[in-house]
């Protein structure tokens, strides 16, 4: 893909409220919320319609643009370093899987990778909201295999679990 063709599709991206209306985020909150109530880790998830022209022209590309985000939205900031972002750059139609170094040598790259080519295939179906939450459960179960809730302990929600519109 040409630098122009990319320059076009973010310059001329949909927003998110089109593909994701006020009761998708709503449902995309609720799932994240369930999927918390089974394991201690914390899932952000981010929807970024495109990037800037300043960026374009520096070429960052969607990984990188998640790791910003990772940042910017702390989720690397949570007690047990659990926290996963799944990112959705939409006019590069990217997602990617940022996890904290607590799933290191847990979870490998080839899983994530699974979770995203699932998501993959419910977006170019139209099925954005169910793409989400199918990506929002999966990786809650990857969370709950590697950090099941325990149920003496009260977990603290240390990350906001409505998905960011960035």
């Amino acid at each position: 893909m040409g630098r122009p063709a990319r320059l076009l599709r973010h310059w001329f991206a949909m927003p998110s409220s089109r593909l994701f209306s006020a009761a998708s985020l709503d449902r995309i909150t609720a799932a994240i919320a369930e999927g918390e109530r089974r394991h201690r880790g914390e899932v952000c998830f981010a929807i970024e319609p495109a990037l800037g022209t300043r960026q374009l022209l520096r070429g960052v590309d969607a990984r990188t643009r998640a790791c910003e985000a990772f940042a910017t939205l702390r989720v690397w900031d949570t007690a047990a370093n659990n926290g996963v972002l799944l990112y959705v750059l939409l006019a590069d139609h990217a997602i990617e899987i940022v996890a904290d170094r607590g799933l290191s040598g847990r979870v490998d790259e080839a899983r994530w990778r699974a979770i995203c080519a699932c998501m993959e295939v419910r977006f170019r179906e139209g099925d954005h909201e169910g793409g989400a939450v199918a990506g929002v459960e999966a990786v809650s179960a990857l969370l709950a295999e590697h950090f099941p809730q325990d149920g003496d302990e009260a977990d603290e929600d240390e990350l906001p679990n409505r998905p960011h519109l960035l």
